[in-house]
């Protein structure tokens, strides 16, 4: 425990940053997209292409704040489930409750 809080304390925990394993279904998904992104930028004149680039900013915003809001709700699920698995008046059967 004592490790995990020194490396939150230093930064050295960042959720948010994850490395994508070269051979998953993510790293071609993302692949894909960054393909595709292109050969759409190709395919735009420069008013189209600034409007995909607001699209995709935008796109990126709407993920990063799911991420989040994803992260915090786990977070809170697992404390919640920890805090459970304190609880002794659970109603385990075994302790008369």
């Amino acid at each position: 425990m004592r490790k995990t809080l020194e490396d939150l304390y230093y930064g050295n925990i960042t959720p948010n940053e994850q490395d994508i394993a070269p051979n998953s279904e993510l790293k071609r998904a993302a692949n894909r997209v960054a393909r595709f992104e292109t050969q759409l930028t190709e395919q735009l004149d420069e008013a189209g292409q600034e409007v995909l680039a607001k699209l995709i900013e935008s796109q990126q915003e709407i993920d990063s704040i799911t991420a989040m809001e994803n992260f915090i709700l786990g977070f809170r699920l697992g404390m919640r489930m920890m805090a459970e698995c304190m609880d002794e008046n659970d109603g385990d059967i075994r302790n008369g409750g």
